[in-house]
């Protein structure tokens, strides 16, 4: 029985399986979204999720944890999460990646998938989804508002 044996073998050895995803989130961290099989990119997303949220705290201490996390290319693996990656969701509390489902891999039918980050406009979305009606109208009031005392300020310039 497995009992508190969370996360899956994959068919590989400990190594084999601590390098295979790291290389995978080194890949990930690097152009934000790869194809990969479906159990992988799973695995995968505790991972990045994790490291997102180190990236946040941007402590001496997180920073240590991330390269624990990223074994190779520690240097622009981590300067990217803490610099773009982590202040991107600043304000978002989780979920900071999207599996995609695309289908089965021809030569072994193997269910493959992409795994993403998400866009900072994708985030502004969803935190604007979440606010009441009337909040969002009184605050678009002010920005119309602004446009127009500066051109009127432009003239009498």
């Amino acid at each position: 029985m497995r009992h508190k044996k969370a996360g899956r073998k994959l068919n590989r050895n400990s190594s084999h399986r601590e390098a295979m995803l790291c290389n995978l989130l080194n890949s990930l961290v690097k152009s934000e979204r790869i194809q990969t099989t479906l159990i992988r990119a799973k695995e995968l997303q505790k991972i990045a999720d994790k490291a997102v949220t180190l990236a946040k705290k941007n402590t001496t201490a997180s920073i240590t944890q991330l390269s624990k996390l990223v074994k190779s290319d520690r240097e622009e693996v981590i300067t990217k999460l803490l610099k773009e990656i982590g202040p991107r969701f600043a304000n978002r509390e989780g979920g900071y990646t999207r599996i995609i489902k695309l289908g089965f891999r021809r030569g072994d039918a193997a269910p493959t998938a992409l795994i993403e980050y998400l866009s900072a406009d994708e985030t502004a979305k969803k935190k604007a989804k979440k606010a009441p009606k009337a909040e969002a109208k009184a605050a678009e009031a002010p920005v119309a508002e602004a446009p127009a005392e500066a051109k009127a300020e432009e003239p009498t310039a």
